[in-house]
């Protein structure tokens, strides 16, 4: 990632907003946690705090996927009927329990 510099102002409160290309490069959403990390020479380094359950690669992948979206919307095209079929042609039928825990040596 290219070096992004922003900056922020404190209020009375001494709470600030985090300016959206900060936002943006850590992938950041309402009610996320972020990290503080003061280093000796007083930098400070900000991170957004994963989750349990975050898919680190998922994440990056859905952000690059809607930034797309929101920046080139004349690429979204609609699912065709036939698209469908092959889909279920290939598919089938298939009744899965998404929860349900892995058999065998994988469970």
């Amino acid at each position: 990632m290219a070096d992004l510099k922003a900056q922020s102002r404190l209020n009375d409160r001494y709470q600030t907003t985090i300016p959206r290309s900060v936002r943006d490069a850590l992938n950041l959403r309402k009610r996320d946690k972020v990290r503080f990390e003061i280093r000796t020479d007083e930098t400070v380094v900000l991170s957004r705090v994963a989750v349990d359950g975050d898919d680190a690669a998922l994440s990056a992948f859905l952000s690059v996927l809607a930034d797309d979206i929101a920046n080139r919307p004349e690429h979204l095209r609609a699912i065709d009927g036939a698209l469908v079929e092959r889909i279920r042609a290939v598919v089938g039928s298939a009744d899965l329990d998404l929860n349900a825990s892995l058999a065998g040596k994988d469970g």
